[in-house]
């Protein structure tokens, strides 16, 4: 079982103290299975910084498609336009980008993009968004879809190959770093001040205020580009039960995901440990860990060998 693991460590002062309050003993002997003592750090698939596009886990999974790893533009809007049947045809595959609907609270200094599943909007609320905006794009010659309440598509040319943030980086953050300001991306920039001003007055927005409620005032742009030629399903399972927590920085709630996976997936692995993979990612960087071939007496210690997995996590 090849494992990955989103979030697994935080660059949060906060979250960094809370790995240090984590009781994990089936890391701590799965650990002593992939990277014995005696062996030198860990191999490292992949270390951008906290600054990529990307997120580590992201261009992970990348990787395990076949897909080049172009920081920014990967292409999954187009994967999930496909799974949808919206991208069917014959022919060249055609570019696609992940648009959510968001809430930009603009602060003195910053303005902060909050998690899209604390705006609670329903089909029918995002719908009618949907339409309301919808001739903006039709008027550039993009065509939108609706996925979700949470997850709208838009294809167009102009999205082939465009990097923009995941959304993994910018929830809970000040946006000023992550704008697209390439050239590419000016039509783009446009098209969302555009769609602003008839978000600000809807009436769906003033009855959610009137609720107390946050407005959906922009859309955040994701995922672009083109399917690649090659594309296969991943080996890997993902599990990203530490993703919510990370990205709402409730650090009770992350380390109790953390002991549920610890108590479930990676005591399975443990029970397998010659055939264990896990690939454990933070923000900065993703490390990727294997059984290594071991004499009897290094199995045998393995057995009560514990490696406390806090450093490893803090380097994430």
């Amino acid at each position: 079982m090849h494992l990955i693991v989103p979030f697994a460590g935080v660059l949060s002062e906060a979250g960094r103290q809370a790995i240090h309050s984590l009781a994990l003993p089936h890391l701590e002997r799965l650990l002593a299975h992939l990277a014995p003592a005696t062996d030198a750090a860990p191999v490292t698939v992949d270390q951008p910084d906290e600054s990529s596009l990307s997120t580590p886990h992201e261009r992970e999974l990348a990787r395990q498609r076949g897909w080049p790893v172009a920081d920014g533009a990967l292409p999954w809007a187009a994967l999930a336009a496909r799974s949808a049947g919206l991208d069917a045809a014959v022919g060249e595959p055609r570019a696609w980008a992940l648009l959510t609907p968001v809430h930009l609270e603009a602060g003195a200094d910053r303005v902060t993009l909050r998690h899209p599943k604390a705006l609670s909007l329903d089909d029918e609320v995002s719908r009618t968004l949907l339409e309301a905006v919808a001739p903006l794009f039709d008027d550039g010659g993009i065509r939108l879809h609706w996925l979700a309440a949470d997850r709208w598509l838009a294809v167009h040319p102009m999205f082939d190959g465009l990097a923009t943030a995941s959304l993994d980086r910018v929830i809970g953050r000040d946006i000023s770093h992550w704008v697209p300001r390439q050239a590419q991306a000016r039509p783009w920039r446009r098209l969302q001040n555009e769609v602003q001003m008839v978000l600000h007055r809807h009436a769906v927005n003033l009855a959610r205020e009137d609720a107390g409620l946050w407005p959906v005032n922009s859309l955040w742009c994701s995922s672009c580009g083109r399917l690649p030629p090659t594309d296969r399903e991943p080996q890997g399972v993902l599990d990203d039960r530490l993703r919510d927590p990370a990205l709402a920085e409730d650090w009770v709630a992350w380390c109790e995901a953390w002991q549920s996976l610890d108590a479930g997936p990676i005591a399975q692995a443990l029970s397998r440990p010659s055939e264990a993979m896990l690939t454990l990612c933070g923000e900065r960087r993703a490390v990727h860990l294997a059984a290594r071939p071991q004499g009897l007496w290094h199995r045998l210690g393995a057995r009560w060998r514990r490696i406390a997995p806090q450093p490893l996590l803090e380097s994430l």
